[in-house]
């Protein structure tokens, strides 16, 4: 499971020209799901998430965590974060979980995300989304579940 975390002063998610979700100062994940990705890899990634200090201090030092500051989260589903750009001139995604496995997957990370009492958005699953994102820094960050939690 990888998440591209985005520091955001604010962010959308748009379907059909609709918003559908909206958040304040947090972040947005953009969420990959990997064929054969084992289900701690939500619980790893969800806490990991929440607890990672990317947000500045009164020095302006990252020290400050989502759960320190009351972040917003915005969370949208991205099979694209394991596409493989290696040959070809046309990304190849057969590494990105079927929807049959990782819709589940998506909606049971967004609970463990929804556990930490942080307001949590999400995007619209399968969907095609305009995400605005007003990145904050910017700070952007890449997690991948596979360097502590590897596949069996």
């Amino acid at each position: 499971m990888r998440a591209l975390i985005q520091r955001v002063s604010e962010a959308s998610v748009s379907v059909e020209g609709r918003v559908i979700g909206e958040i304040g100062r947090g972040m947005v994940l953009l969420t990959g799901i990997r064929q054969g990705d084992p289900h701690v890899a939500a619980e790893f990634l969800a806490d990991k998430i929440v607890n990672l200090r990317i947000f500045d201090d009164d020095d302006g030092k990252l020290n400050l965590s989502a759960l320190d500051i009351g972040a917003e989260i915005l969370v949208i589903s991205q099979f694209t974060l394991y596409g493989d750009c290696r040959r070809g001139r046309r990304p190849g995604f057969s590494d990105a979980a079927p929807p049959e496995f990782s819709k589940p997957f998506f909606d049971r990370f967004v609970v463990l995300l929804e556990q930490s009492g942080l307001k949590i958005v999400q995007g619209r699953f399968g969907a095609s989304m305009q995400v605005k994102i007003f990145n904050d820094g910017p700070v952007t960050l890449m997690l991948d579940s596979e360097e502590k939690i590897p596949r069996p």
